[in-house]
């Protein structure tokens, strides 16, 4: 009996932290997905009463950080947030700003990582989403 424990085991636990793992990666990547369609959204929503564009456009920026990094606390911070105003590639006239979550997984795992499993495991988790502003009321 304890032969067979003996052969069998190491092959349950690696099927069980494999299940364990990606489920976590599933997880984190999903809550990033989120976190970044919330700050676009807070982009989209957000009214100060900017001077110009401009400032307008960096003050949409930040709260769209600031409220896509307040999805990701669980994460206990360690996800870079940008969000990026620029001219939409599909019409010029109109503005858009992109936010985009990066999660270095590699440098910081939610699990720890056995020998040559890392091979396995993605370098980092990314998520995007873009929101497209009208112009006469980016204001």
């Amino acid at each position: 009996m304890a032969i067979e424990f003996a052969i069998v085991f190491p092959l349950f636990f690696v099927v069980f932290y494999a299940i364990v793992t990606y489920s976590l990666i599933f997880v984190a990547q999903q809550s990033l997905t989120l976190a970044a369609e919330e700050g676009a959204r807070a982009a989209l929503r957000f009214q100060d009463g900017a001077a110009d564009v401009d400032d307008a456009l960096a003050r949409r920026s930040t709260a769209a950080c600031t409220a896509a990094k307040g999805l990701t606390n669980w994460l206990a911070g360690l996800a870079d947030c940008t969000a990026t105003p620029a001219p939409c590639t599909y019409d010029a006239s109109m503005r858009c700003i992109q936010v985009t979550l990066d999660y270095h997984y590699a440098q910081r795992p939610l699990v720890p990582t056995l020998p040559l499993f890392g091979l396995a495991l993605p370098d980092s988790l990314v998520a995007r989403a873009m929101v497209q502003l009208d112009p006469d009321n980016v204001l």
